[in-house]
């Protein structure tokens, strides 16, 4: 028979580790539950934000019925960088502009541009559907020039009517280029060789990190010089006898507003106001461009800039800036 007193402080600290551990136990358990009833909730909430985002984004994707509207000016917006990854590019633009042009109460279209240039082949799609379009409805297209028209900014604006510009808006830079850079001389003072291969004598054409090659560049001066012709001739169609060409006209160079007027590169000093106002009389502004609805400005923050940093690092890319 066993001399421990049950009532002795040996025998009750038994018990008292046990209800410790216990709780200690509990304890985690709720905690853990706690745990995962808060990321339950979590997860719940952002299956409802993507779930509204794509009913948002499938009603906006609907065509509004169409119904005869008041007299009014329409507008469509060009604005930053044009370039087919950009919001200006030719399916948003053209896409609006015919909107705008089949609806019977626009009474004349104004694009107001905000840009200082960007792709060749967007402009050039842009400025081919603004001519395709006149012809088709015969309405007036205006051109409104704020801070900057640029380069292939300027590209499409002279397919409208008449621009109407800032007298400090920057105008023209009517030129094309090519950039990159050489990294040969740093490799060189690294000791890094670069080791390429390639299958075709020009497949390797301007790549930064081998020699300069004349026979190339020469080659790729004569492409952009092509460009740049295509370029002046849509500025001579679009301008015609208004245009006073001079020897800096299509160098590259850009002009303020009121030059670009006495240039004939634009036609008057105005604003949006004042020309739907007093030259369009219908001072009713329409906006007819497209806008990015929720799930697609989702979609470009989480999921679009994934390896675009590489790609863009090392491609050569074109544009009239």
């Amino acid at each position: 028979m066993s001399d421990v007193d049950p009532l002795s402080p040996q025998s009750s600290s038994v018990p008292t580790a046990q209800n410790a551990m216990l709780e200690e136990f509990a304890r985690v358990y709720l905690a853990q539950q706690r745990r995962e009833r808060r990321w339950r909730w979590i997860w719940r909430g952002l299956g409802l934000i993507l779930m509204v985002s794509m009913i948002w984004a499938a009603m906006e994707s609907v065509p509004a019925s169409k119904a005869p509207s008041a007299p009014h000016t329409a507008l469509v917006e060009v604005r930053g960088e044009i370039g087919a990854d950009q919001n200006a590019n030719a399916d948003n633009l053209t896409t609006a502009l015919r909107s705008a042009f089949e609806d019977d109460g626009a009474m004349g279209v104004v694009l107001r541009i905000n840009s200082p240039g960007g792709s060749p082949v967007q402009a050039g799609l842009v400025n081919d559907e603004i001519r395709r379009l006149k012809a088709l409805h015969k309405k007036k297209v205006y051109a409104v020039c704020e801070e900057m028209c640029a380069s292939a900014a300027y590209y499409i604006a002279v397919a409208a009517d008449s621009i109407y510009v800032d007298k400090a808006s920057m105008v023209g830079s009517i030129g094309v280029l090519m950039d990159g850079f050489g990294f040969v001389g740093v490799m060189d003072k690294l000791g890094v060789e670069r080791r390429l291969m390639t299958s075709g004598s020009n497949k390797g054409m301007l790549d930064p990190f081998s020699p300069r090659n004349a026979q190339q560049e020469a080659y790729a001066q004569a492409m952009l010089d092509q460009i740049h012709q295509q370029f002046i001739t849509v500025v001579k169609e679009g301008r015609g006898s208004r245009l006073k060409e001079g020897p800096d006209t299509f160098s590259g160079l850009f002009w303020n507003g009121q030059q670009a007027v006495e240039l004939g590169l634009a036609d008057h000093l105005g604003s949006l106001d004042s020309l739907a106002r007093d030259v369009i009389k219908a001072e009713n502004i329409i906006d007819y461009t497209l806008k990015e609805n929720l799930a697609e400005r989702l979609a470009k923050r989480f999921g679009a800039a994934f390896g675009a940093g590489t790609v863009q690092a090392m491609r050569a890319s074109v544009s009239i800036h």
